[in-house]
């Protein structure tokens, strides 16, 4: 009768942009606990019915600026105070991101797995899961056993892949094998946007993987493209080769993979089409589909930007555009003030630029209050309001606006629209599947995709492309 295996089951999930002026307080994480931890990705692996799972602890929260370190360590200690009573364990399965920066403490997932691996011994196993745009520290690495990523972008494979990472434990502790993790830092600094896995070069590197793990005794291969948006030390591509036990196989595997990446640095390139905003708008006016959707992608909620910056709206308004939607803009105040008035109402504004100051200031407007949303909760959470012809979605807090549905929770349908503006950089993929036409905008803000604007000063450098061309052999 196979043997039955205890695993911890847990994660902190966080991606920091450490230019965002936000600060990640312990209010601003989702937390799971006991059978929430436990969904399909989980229960459905092939062999989890020889698995008893001890659900610790989960925290997840929008990407934003660093996460405080009074809300760090109170998240460590529960996920520890948990583990500590689900002892003994044969393993641990961790959900991480790879990108969380904490104030006072630096890279958050090597100081988590330390503490992790104080708390179980040597014994265990750890198996990490990890999104492709997490920065790996080789603490991270030495500190675990098996680790795995995403491995499409935009994603579409988050419960694919936490399923994997729990496979690639069951494998090992059902083999008796300790695995061996090989990790290659490639000196290269990408925007998301720049490696969108179903364009090359990233779709060919990423198909590498597959072929990778192919190969007898390789366990799992991980691509990781970086967050270019936090700058620290750890801040670049990575690769990752997990080996049942020969390191050296690990390694090989890892370094050919790693020279395939750096060989191609100069073919990266934004996968879609790119413009200034007063170009990206002109085109959407001048596009016979509809509607056309444009990303302002220097404000970028998805990737931690304050998303309140009103630089797309101001420009809607001079350039003409009608039929134009901005979902949406964080603005508690004003929201208050449009619930005050109420529907219908002409009210002055002074939208946006409360929270990004380095990047813009707030945007007076006399707009029409077309419509007050309520959150389930029964407050105001989102306030509709029209200036000439352009509508704008104010809310009271960094939305995400992923999909149709969310922004027809606003109350207006973007299928109505000729132009839908998003905080987003690449679109999402109900709405890439949905948009006639989309323009990713080269606007300022935290997440500039232009990150020669970006002041650096931790990032290890030389760095391509900000350094330009030089000799690196992984």
């Amino acid at each position: 009768m196979p043997r039955r295996f205890r695993i911890a089951i847990g994660g902190i999930r966080h991606e920091a942009n450490t230019f965002s002026p936000i600060r990640t307080g312990y209010g601003d994480f989702h937390i799971f606990r006991g059978r929430e931890l436990l969904d399909e990705a989980v229960l459905g692996v092939d062999g989890a019915d020889q698995v008893d799972c001890a659900p610790l602890f989960g925290a997840s929260a929008l990407p934003s600026g660093p996460v405080t370190r009074e809300a760090y360590l109170q998240l460590k200690d529960e996920l520890l105070a948990g583990l500590r009573d689900a002892l003994p364990v044969d393993g641990v399965y961790l959900d991480l991101h790879g990108a969380m920066e904490v104030e006072g403490v630096g890279d958050g997932e090597s100081d988590l797995i330390a503490s992790v691996r104080a708390v179980v011994g040597t014994g265990p196993l750890i198996s990490v899961s990890l999104d492709l745009h997490g920065n790996i520290s080789p603490e991270l690495v030495d500190g675990s056993d098996v680790l795995t990523a995403l491995r499409t972008a935009p994603h579409r494979d988050g419960d694919e892949t936490r399923s994997r990472a729990l496979a690639n434990l069951l494998r090992a502790l059902g083999r008796g094998v300790r695995p061996a993790a090989a990790l290659v830092k490639v000196p290269l600094l990408l925007p998301g946007e720049a490696a969108m896995t179903d364009v090359e070069p990233a779709r060919s590197l990423y198909a590498r993987l597959l072929e990778i793990e192919r190969t007898p005794a390789i366990i799992d291969a991980s691509l990781l493209v970086g967050c270019a948006w936090t700058d620290g030390p750890f801040t670049s591509a990575s690769v990752i080769v997990v080996a049942e036990e020969d390191a050296e196989l690990a390694r090989r595997q890892a370094v050919s993979l790693a020279r395939d990446v750096w060989e191609k640095r100069a073919e990266f390139s934004f996968g879609q089409e790119t413009a200034t905003i007063d170009g990206a708008i002109r085109a959407a006016m001048g596009s016979p589909a509809a509607p056309v959707y444009i990303s302002d992608s220097g404000d970028n909620v998805t990737a931690g930007a304050a998303g309140d910056l009103p630089v797309a709206i101001g420009r809607l308004l001079v350039l003409g555009a009608q039929g134009a939607l901005v979902a949406g803009l964080r603005d508690p105040e004003s929201v208050r003030m449009c619930a005050a008035a109420g529907e219908g109402s002409d009210v002055d504004l002074a939208v946006g630029g409360k929270l990004d100051r380095a990047h813009g200031g707030p945007l007076p407007l006399r707009a029409r209050v077309t419509g007050l949303i309520q959150d389930p909760g029964g407050r105001i959470g989102m306030a509709t309001v029209q200036v000439r012809g352009v509508t704008v979605v104010l809310t009271v807090d960094r939305r995400l606006f992923l999909d149709r549905a969310s922004i027809a929770a606003s109350g207006v349908n973007p299928g109505d629209q000729r132009i839908v503006v998003v905080k987003q950089g690449y679109l999402f993929p109900d709405l890439a599947d949905h948009a006639p036409r989309a323009i990713m905008a080269l606007t300022p803000g935290a997440s500039d995709l232009r990150i020669e604007n970006l002041p650096y000063e931790h990032i290890r450098r030389p760095i391509y492309p900000l350094d330009g061309e030089f000799q690196w052999e992984p």
